[in-house]
């Protein structure tokens, strides 16, 4: 038969054959493997090399098969390797034991020659992989271990060094954000913190408001005071708290309007505690506009870990600042609306209420300048006066 007749054949046969189409769309949850007669290698159907011509195509269940036949291995794809979101995970998980066992934090650089790459390739695929940079890795992992260690060490000196910390001016920069108090108070489970707390009924239903000597570390949402305060109580379990005295109703008038007509609110100074990648979360929260929404999967692509949704879902949940931290603003895929902590009910009047305003904000109207007035004071009338409470 002429050659080019049987390569006609060829041809025709792979163009129609599954793997073909799996090799054209270089599928990576391909299990199969292809040699390529002209140049003798054989890849992964995932690889980026040049698309071969269907007649000078041949496939292989494994990739001994494609050796027995006389092929060797892509130097691009490495099919006689593992997958290469393996190698990847493998790598960074390298990185990660290097860094923990390193009694200094390691550099970029040096971490780059670690893994035989750039260090712009290096930083790039960690953040890809854990979602924060080395460098906040390992504050991350110091921080962790700073908390246990004055869980456990005899001193908070034993467990500054432990944590790996040369420093211990340093270490008590850092104290307030990584532990948001001293370390010694930490030491103590907290206990001696003093939060400042008072209710209030706005349109969403009752708001706690709770205060440190930082600023706002909570401000919830729901349908009692009494099952509010509790909330809080197990948040804070080692914490001294106090209802508010009158000056506090100022603070807690300016969270309900932030609540209810955020352009008219004063800036509410907070005390954010959470991890790393839990504050990274909440900052990208804070950017998205009033009046729109994201989705888990647009948060997480935005922080350079598109594959970290679920891990941005989790950070939502543990927000402890309702509405100033706006987890309310991330819905599904589809758009509709997904879990939230204090219901449903409420995301959907809290979006609604924020697409209005956006809309007159589009819309300059002359009521705009006299409802100013009348949004602060029906903040400060809807304040529960903790010392009535009793």
């Amino acid at each position: 038969m002429p050659l080019h007749r049987t390569r006609s054949k060829a041809s025709t046969s792979n163009a129609t054959d599954d793997r073909w189409r799996a090799l054209e769309s270089r599928d990576p949850s391909a299990t199969f493997f292809y040699s390529v007669r002209t140049t003798g290698v054989y890849c992964r159907p995932s690889c980026g090399a040049r698309r071969a011509r269907p007649e000078h195509v041949a496939f292989h269940e494994t990739a001994l098969a494609a050796r027995q036949a006389g092929f060797r291995p892509c130097k691009r794809c490495r099919p006689d390797e593992a997958p290469a979101p393996e190698r990847r995970a493998a790598l960074v998980g390298d990185l990660c034991r290097c860094i923990d066992e390193s009694d200094e934090i390691p550099s970029l650089a040096a971490l780059a020659k670690r893994a035989k790459l750039s260090v712009f390739h290096t930083q790039r695929l960690f953040k890809a992989t854990t979602g924060l940079t080395p460098r906040e890795y390992a504050a991350e992992r110091r921080a962790a271990r700073a908390r246990a260690g004055l869980r456990e060490a005899t001193s908070v000196t034993a467990a500054m060094v432990d944590a790996g910390y040369n420093s211990s001016g340093r270490f008590y920069e850092e104290a307030d954000a990584i532990l948001g108090m001293t370390p010694s108070r930490y030491r103590a489970g907290g206990a001696g913190e003093v939060i400042t707390f008072a209710t209030a009924r706005g349109s969403l239903g009752h708001v706690l408001v709770a205060r440190t000597t930082r600023g706002v570390c909570a401000l919830l949402l729901g349908d009692s005071p009494k099952a509010l305060a509790l909330d809080l109580a197990q948040r804070f379990p080692r914490a001294t708290l106090r209802r508010g005295d009158a000056p506090f109703a100022r603070t807690v008038a300016d969270a309900v309007l932030r609540i209810e007509e955020p352009q008219f609110a004063s800036h509410l100074t907070l005390d954010v505690r959470g991890t790393s990648f839990q504050r990274r979360v909440w900052a990208a929260l804070s950017r998205v506009p009033r009046g729109q929404t994201t989705t888990y999967s647009q948060l997480a692509a935005s922080l350079g870990t598109p594959k970290s949704a679920r891990a941005v879902a989790a950070a939502c949940a543990a927000n402890a600042i309702a509405v100033v931290v706006p987890c309310h603003r991330v819905v599904g895929k589809s758009g509709a609306l997904t879990g939230y902590r204090w219901g449903l009910e409420r995301k959907r009047a809290l979006l609604e209420h924020e697409q209005r305003e956006a809309d007159i904000e589009r819309t300059p109207a002359p009521r705009a300048a006299a409802a100013a007035p009348r949004a602060i004071r029906s903040a400060k009338e809807r304040t529960t006066s903790p010392r009535r409470r009793g």
